[in-house]
């Protein structure tokens, strides 16, 4: 089983105001995300309130392709808008040591950064959320 869910919060800079290139970043992202074929599965992007997000979820038996499409598409999202933020929340029985199977990884997106994390609210999901 892989199972993935997440939201990133689009922006160029830390700062409130974008660099002048926002537009062309979310036109550029807009077919990314647009190209993604997922069918148990999506990938959405968003404007609430003048604010840009990316929401991600799926649920699939085993790891495919599409965990190699959702690794390009963090990283592009890590590379273009550097501002942005967000979680990325996935649990597959094939995931390295930590966290393994069992246990959710947590991918951090802060400043342009990913670094990934242990989850410390739903792992392990044996007892937390499963028997």
């Amino acid at each position: 089983m892989y199972e993935f869910h997440g939201w990133f919060g689009i922006a160029e800079s830390p700062e409130e105001a974008d660099t002048g290139t926002l537009e062309q970043g979310i036109a550029e992202l807009r077919e990314r995300v647009e190209a993604l074929d997922w069918s148990t599965g999506e990938a959405v992007l968003r404007a609430h309130n003048g604010e840009w997000f990316v929401r991600a979820d799926r649920l699939v038996n085993r790891r495919r392709d599409e965990a190699e499409e959702l690794d390009a598409l963090v990283a592009f999202i890590a590379r273009r808008f550097p501002g942005g933020w967000g979680l990325l929340y996935e649990r597959s029985d094939d995931l390295p040591s930590p966290p393994g199977p069992g246990a959710f990884r947590v991918r951090v997106l802060a400043r342009g950064e990913v670094t990934e994390r242990l989850d410390p609210f739903l792992s392990p999901v044996r007892p937390l959320i499963e028997d």
